[in-house]
């Protein structure tokens, strides 16, 4: 059984952490329309309860012994605003098991109020998994791990039919760890042996990196060099091949 399996039709995935299994998501964004309204003009109505309401279902579908928030948990990048840490501390209210939230870039000072264990942005290791938004490199002790998970890249791949319409998916993007831009990093040698498995994003409203069009750069500072030979699978399972041949 794969350490990392994503949940069917879902941007989710259950992780086997030794003597745990975990609900895993990344990119919550919590409070985002807020955030749309502020920075670009969009008047959208809160979301909060079906997000939450989608996390109780996975909770409820999973029935996991710890749920992962694999980073940026809230959107703004400063203190929250009312409505968003209102909508964070109401989700963690309704789940009943612990919560670790990997911190992301949009997590701000999160820690000093949030109830919830948070790691360093450099990540964690649970059992034979590691964990890391993505906006920095991660620690030596992720990379040491059989699957490495990230967050923040929201991956997409845009596809066309045969007349020329075209649609935006979110995807998963697998592939083996590429070890040599993080050893040139750390500046030695120390063994990766890893899987890395890039999440989409769980929140729909926040876009993302088109991995396969020209000129989408990606956002993590090791992507697209530590991911050997990466391929996309859409939210249902179906594989798609090389993430830059879609």
């Amino acid at each position: 059984m794969a350490l990392v399996e994503p949940v069917p039709g879902e941007p989710a995935a259950t992780a086997t952490l030794g003597d745990e299994r975990a609900l895993v998501v990344a990119d919550y964004h919590a409070g985002i329309e807020d955030g749309l309204r502020y920075e670009q003009g969009i008047n959208l109505d809160s979301r909060a309860d079906e997000r939450r309401e989608r996390m109780a279902s996975l909770v409820r579908r999973t029935d996991p012994d710890r749920v992962v928030v694999l980073g940026d948990f809230m959107h703004s990048i400063a203190r929250p605003g009312g409505a968003e840490r209102g909508e964070i501390e109401v989700l963690l209210e309704s789940i009943d098991q612990p919560v670790t939230l990997v911190k992301g870039n949009h997590d701000g000072d999160i820690e000093s109020w949030v109830d919830c264990a948070v790691t360093p942005g450099d990540g964690v290791r649970l059992g034979d998994v590691g964990f890391v938004h993505g906006h920095t490199w991660p620690s030596e002790d992720v990379l040491s791990a059989d699957v490495v998970c990230v967050g923040h890249e929201h991956p997409c791949v845009r596809l066309e039919d045969s007349v020329g319409g075209s649609r935006i998916e979110r995807v998963w993007l697998r592939g083996r760890v590429n070890p040599e831009p993080f050893v040139e990093r750390y500046d030695g040698e120390f063994s990766i042996d890893a899987q890395l498995v890039v999440f989409p994003a769980f929140n729909d409203l926040t876009g993302g990196t088109w991995v396969n069009v020209a000129g989408q750069g990606f956002l993590a500072p090791f992507l697209p060099d530590g991911l050997s030979d990466g391929e996309a699978y859409l939210l249902d399972g179906t594989r798609l091949g090389a993430y830059d041949e879609v």
